[in-house]
């Protein structure tokens, strides 16, 4: 980028002053925004030319005078020609840093990434989950890997990330990676929190996600229709594990709450809500948003079955849940049981509460957004997918008032 600097030497009158030489300062404006230093020299105001910033006369001390600001202007000058072919940050202050000594070193995506990712794992626990430091741990290394194969380098100064840059990753990351396209995408938005770390701190000057508008594709989410959802209510299994599996999975059918929200829920958070019935107060672990949900009978029926259960009493949880992974495992033996064919996983009791349970049955996408937790009704829309059974109810009533006419 083109960047105008100019100087000027100036005396500065210092306080209490009656008479004598007075320091001189040097400003340094930079495309327009200014600064000033002082350069260990003083000068007579009455042998003192303001217009050109120079000692009149011939005598000595003014041409030795003259020749260490003429000096100092040639090394700024020269400093401003440097930088500007390295494409490094010229600013006010960088140029200041860089004449006096105080130029910080270059920063470099690898040193801010892995800076990033130590914060990170410091607060995993209090404001990230272990997961999401996994996901930008894979980031950092798949960033390693490309800028190795792509570029045969080890790092790249921060300056240099620009659009083509993200178009080669992202290009890295489908074609020797194999990503999907939103799997590349999330990969893409990782790293663009390091480049707004770098833009935050002034080390990049200019932002290469301006014009870079990748875009994600709709993902088909998995729901139990209605009949599947109380097949599996219903159904009895001879293996008590199973039974306690299910019921957890139906549980949050009804409430809408993800695995490692119902898995630290506590019986302090079932509360008598505006409407006397009880309400689940929690807050979403991944947002950490307030979620507000009324208990619906199938639900509370569950609570009740499992409120002397002894992991229950001793955790002082609400419900007895056990590592996802083995929820997971166990809901495949439950689906092969009552013959479901979707690939059933905890997480689809999520999407089946905001579909099957509310959405479906009239519920307002507002009140949706509320229970589950968004941020934004946006949210709420992916997981709004509308049956067929709804829309062929919808159509019918709209039949009926049609035919009226």
């Amino acid at each position: 980028m083109r960047t105008t600097v100019s100087l000027l030497f100036s005396l500065r009158k210092p306080k209490n002053y009656k008479a004598g030489e007075m320091p001189i300062y040097l400003r340094i404006t930079v495309d327009g925004q200014r600064t000033e230093l002082a350069i260990s020299r003083k000068c007579d105001p009455a042998r003192w030319d303001t217009a050109s910033g120079r000692a009149t006369g011939s005598k000595a001390d003014s041409r030795t005078l003259n020749a260490y600001l003429d000096d100092i202007q040639f090394k700024i000058f020269e400093l401003h020609r440097k930088m500007s072919e390295a494409d490094e940050i010229l600013t006010v202050e960088t140029l200041k840093n860089r004449f006096v000594g105080k130029d910080e070193k270059a920063r470099t995506l690898l040193t801010v990434f892995t800076d990033h990712n130590q914060k990170m794992k410091s607060l995993v626990g209090q404001e990230f989950e272990k997961s999401t430091l996994q996901r930008y741990e894979t980031c950092l290394m798949h960033t390693k890997n490309f800028m190795q194969l792509e570029y045969n380098i080890s790092d790249i100064p921060v300056t240099k990330i620009n659009f083509a840059f993200l178009n080669d990753f992202e290009y890295y990351m489908r074609s020797v990676r194999k990503c999907g396209n939103n799997s590349a995408i999330k990969y893409i938005k990782n790293l663009g929190k390091i480049v707004r770390i770098c833009l935050g701190n002034g080390w990049l000057a200019v932002d290469p996600y301006v014009n870079y508008k990748p875009k994600q594709k709709a993902v088909h989410r998995e729901v139990l229709t209605k009949e599947e959802l109380n097949q599996l209510r219903k159904k009895k299994f001879s293996v008590e594990r199973l039974n306690v599996v299910r019921d957890m999975f139906v549980f949050c059918c009804y409430t809408g709450l993800a695995y490692v929200d119902v898995h630290k829920l506590k019986r302090s958070e079932l509360v008598n809500g505006v409407d006397g019935n009880l309400w689940i107060y929690t807050s979403r672990q991944k947002t950490d948003t307030l979620s507000r949900i009324p208990v619906l009978p199938v639900a509370l029926s569950i609570i009740q079955a499992y409120k002397d259960h002894p992991q229950c009493i001793v955790k002082d949880a609400l419900l007895p849940i056990m590592s996802n992974q083995k929820i997971n495992a166990y809901l495949k033996e439950i689906a092969d049981l009552c013959k479901i064919k979707k690939p059933l996983t905890f997480h689809i009791a999520r999407h089946t509460f905001a579909t099957t349970v509310t959405l479906n049955n009239g519920v307002p996408i507002e009140s949706v957004a509320k229970m589950m937790g968004h941020t934004s009704i946006k949210t709420t829309q992916i997981y709004a997918k509308v049956m067929d059974h709804k829309i062929s109810s919808d159509m019918q009533q709209l039949r009926k008032k049609l035919s009226v006419g």
